[in-house]
């Protein structure tokens, strides 16, 4: 196959920012190479890129070096943020926001991969737009940037924005971008270069079904749990919950008891708290509002729910994700 004549190089850019995600980078920047081997000719070129140029340690601890971003990013086509998934990296970042807005001006398209969209969200850059993030930052997302709301999706192509959630997502955003590009066909070599062979669409989940991550295949159960999960700022009672499940509350009781050897309170307290905990490490919100996010009537209530279940009070929480 010779595509030089109908096909120019394209080059993309990747700006790493310090641990950022080693899976998520490979799999979006690998299906470029096998692109460029299976055509025989330079289709497409990577760039990792960085504020100043200086080398960005991955999530393995070993550091790529890369290019300046201010002066190697305008000549990308496409320019992704690649972040990974210790917010507290991300302070690191600010320096950022004027460069890629001012690369976004000058026509470059914009990505984010994994928590990549916080920073692009940080950046003004994703209003009025679609886009997914790695479905664990989510609920930061959402605190932090009210008027946004990041789809349940594997990947997102709006325009000159693309968002994917990272992993091995970018295998599928990849196939979709160079099919886009060059053709299904050609994009299907591509994938199937790495076994690649069950490609997900877009709309894909990000996460198992509910049945595999409850441990349940109950009906009733997963309507209920995944209720608890869309109301954890505002819970509702038990006897609403069975309403909406068609069934009594005592029923819903036996069938907590049966299937998961938990009362229906203990469940949602621990999804409660387990929210809590991600926005406590990946959003700046005080414990007072980390209380009232979560649907607790207190600080003073929240922190002695958390302490009970996690075995050490939000502050300290917070302050060892910090030192890790």
């Amino acid at each position: 196959m010779n595509l030089a004549s109908t096909t120019s190089l394209q080059r993309y850019g990747f700006v790493l920012t310090p641990n950022f995600a080693l899976m998520s980078y490979a799999s979006a920047t690998e299906p470029l190479r096998a692109a460029n081997l299976i055509a025989q000719t330079a289709l497409y070129e990577t760039v990792p890129l960085s504020l100043g140029g200086r080398p960005m340690p991955c999530s393995s601890g070993f550091a790529i070096p890369c290019e300046d971003l201010a002066i190697a990013g305008t000549k990308c086509h496409t320019i992704f943020v690649v972040a990974g998934g210790n917010p507290e990296d991300w302070n690191e970042t600010t320096a950022l926001h004027p460069v890629l807005r001012r690369l976004a001006r000058q026509g470059a398209r914009i990505g984010g991969i994994s928590s990549g969209a916080f920073l692009l969200a940080a950046a003004g850059l994703l209003d009025g737009h679609d886009f997914t993030i790695h479905w664990e930052h989510a609920p930061a997302m959402r605190e932090a940037f009210p008027h946004l709301s990041p789809r349940q999706a594997r990947y997102v192509l709006d325009g000159d924005r693309v968002t994917c959630g990272g992993g091995v997502a970018p295998l599928d955003m990849m196939h979709a971008l160079i099919a886009a590009r060059i053709g299904s066909a050609f994009a299907r070599r591509v994938s199937d270069w790495y076994l690649h062979t069950a490609i997900a669409e877009p709309t894909a989940p990000q996460r198992g079904s509910s049945s595999e991550r409850f441990g349940t295949h109950h009906p009733a159960l997963i309507t209920v749990l995944e209720k608890m999960e869309a109301t954890i700022e505002q819970p509702l009672d038990r006897k609403s919950m069975a309403r909406l499940a068609g069934i009594s509350a005592r029923h819903l009781d036996r069938l907590f008891a049966e299937h998961l050897g938990i009362s229906f309170h203990d469940s949602y307290h621990r999804i409660r708290l387990d929210h809590a905990r991600r926005l406590l490490e990946q959003s700046p919100l005080s414990i007072s509002e980390l209380a009232f996010a979560t649907g607790f009537s207190s600080a003073s209530h929240f922190s002695r729910a958390f302490k009970d279940h996690f075995g050490l009070t939000p502050k300290s929480a917070r302050a060892t994700r910090r030192m890790t």
